[in-house]
């Protein structure tokens, strides 16, 4: 088979190449292969079972079209700061001016018009200057937020846009390694477990998302794909009742914080704050069982959620910050007998576990009503718990109540994006013909700067296509 562009990954860095292509008149043929099944396919059995029930081959929230956005909280942040490192690859000011072009397209698609953490100035300076006394820094940032059940319906109207304008998806299959001719990529292996076929292309573009870093940090030794260890991010999901959140929900809807707690200095950060939202269960290759939140537009619960991350780095002699935060997870989960654990703040400030009649009395009722009750400490880094914890206690300089006994800390919360991908302001790697997108690569954490790695991937295959390369 032989396609002009081969995508492998139909998560937003792929689907907004497709879509920039086609909006710049492109006559290319291009191929988007994806692991998972249409949008509208995907369900998660939980919501009938309860109970996460380990899906197989892979877990529908985290794989298929969309990636795990469709399921996600489905917020788009509209600042430049937010969502990884891009801008240091092709400046703030490009990274903006792509940004308010994405937006507008998710606009078209159906996405809600209106922008959280606008307005309420004076309210906005009286956060700041709390974080500023905890040692904190707020980071502006307005949000759109799609809604987990809303992203859906705006990613299968992406779909059949494709779809209906030629391009081609290829649901069901997994790419198993490049096809290389030195240093030029000409295309990809590809299964379904059954059928292998080859996939030849002038352009190769991977973009297969956080669950696919680990995959494409492998590729990358054995293919000799200059890429470098970067940062792994190993933290727990807080849970606490929306009365604790009910400023800093509306007057921010997010609150992006981030701290460098003494006595270790790491840097540690909210990410992903979900008002009424529902802590959830996300499963990766090798079982591993990792939490998130979602936030829906409609329905809503009594809490507030948001995960708190701590970065690590490492070099000399070990250089594998994703398979030490895997063995984290591991290890966790195991704890946990495959479930996510949870914990009260105020039991990991006493040393003792957590029972479940401890949760049954309290005001807050976890939404993640499989999660088993435990210790997390038993798991986690000393040196990520200590930063957790100083930054909770920080927090609640901010937000009053935010490190009461009841909130809830579940793990293990990890992003596996540290594999760096090096590549120019063009995405071209060292291997000519091939191109890494989106959380993958490195270069990007969330939905709307994967969409903006897209997009500018997008307008330089056209360009390149109108030079007649």
């Amino acid at each position: 088979m032989r396609k002009d562009v081969v995508i492998i990954g139909a998560g937003p860095a792929g689907i907004f190449t497709a879509l920039e292509m086609l909006k710049k008149g492109t006559k290319q043929s291009i191929m988007i292969v994806e692991k998972g099944v249409a949008v509208e396919k995907r369900r998660c059995p939980k919501s009938q079972t309860k109970q996460c029930v380990n899906c197989k081959p892979y877990c529908h929230i985290t794989t298929g079209f969309s990636g795990a956005g469709a399921f996600s909280d489905g917020k788009l942040s509209l600042s430049y700061e937010v969502g990884g490192d891009l801008p240091t690859l092709i400046g703030a000011e490009k990274a903006q001016e792509t940004i308010d072009y994405t937006d507008k397209i998710y606009l078209e698609f159906g996405a809600d018009t209106h922008i959280e953490g606008l307005g309420n100035e004076e309210e906005v300076k009286e956060i700041r200057r709390r974080a500023i006394q905890a040692g904190l820094k707020l980071v502006d940032c307005p949000i759109r937020h799609l809604g987990t059940e809303k992203a859906q319906s705006l990613y299968y109207a992406i779909e059949q846009h494709l779809l209906n304008n030629g391009v081609e998806l290829l649901f069901g299959y997994e790419c198993t390694n490049l096809i290389l001719e030195g240093d030029v990529c000409k295309g990809v292996c590809i299964t379904n477990g059954k059928d292998s076929q080859e996939i030849l292309a002038g352009h190769t573009i991977i973009a297969t998302g956080r669950r696919g870093a680990d995959w494409l940090e492998s590729l990358c030794a054995e293919h000799n794909i200059a890429h470098q260890p970067g940062t792994v991010d190993i933290g727990v999901r807080v849970e606490c009742r929306n009365e604790i959140m009910e400023t800093v929900n509306r007057v921010l809807y997010e609150s992006k914080l981030v701290g460098y707690p003494k006595p270790f200095k790491n840097k540690v950060r909210t990410f992903c704050q979900n008002p009424g939202g529902f802590v959830s269960q996300e499963n990766y290759d090798n079982d591993l069982a990792v939490v998130n939140g979602h936030s829906y537009k409609d329905l809503k619960s009594d809490n507030t959620n948001l995960s708190i991350l701590c970065s690590h780095n490492f070099s000399v002699p070990f250089n594998q910050p994703i398979a030490y935060a895997q063995k984290v997870g591991e290890l966790t989960n195991m704890l946990a007998n495959g479930h996510i654990l949870v914990q009260r703040f105020g039991d990991i400030l006493d040393g003792k576990r957590t029972w479940p009649k401890e949760l049954s009395q309290s005001n807050l009722r976890p939404t993640l009503p499989d999660a088993v009750a435990g210790d997390i400490t038993a798991a986690m880094p000393y040196r990520a718990m200590i930063n957790i914890i100083n930054f909770i206690q920080a927090m609640d300089h901010v937000v009053p109540g935010f490190a009461s006994y009841e909130t809830l800390l579940y793990s293990p919360e990890l992003k596996f994006y540290s594999n760096r991908v090096k590549m120019d302001e063009n995405f071209d790697t060292n291997v000519k013909g091939l191109h890494c997108l989106g959380d993958s690569s490195g270069w990007t954490r969330g939905l709307m700067m994967a969409s903006v790695m897209g997009v500018l991937m997008g307008r330089r295959l056209a360009e390149l296509e109108a030079a007649g390369n």
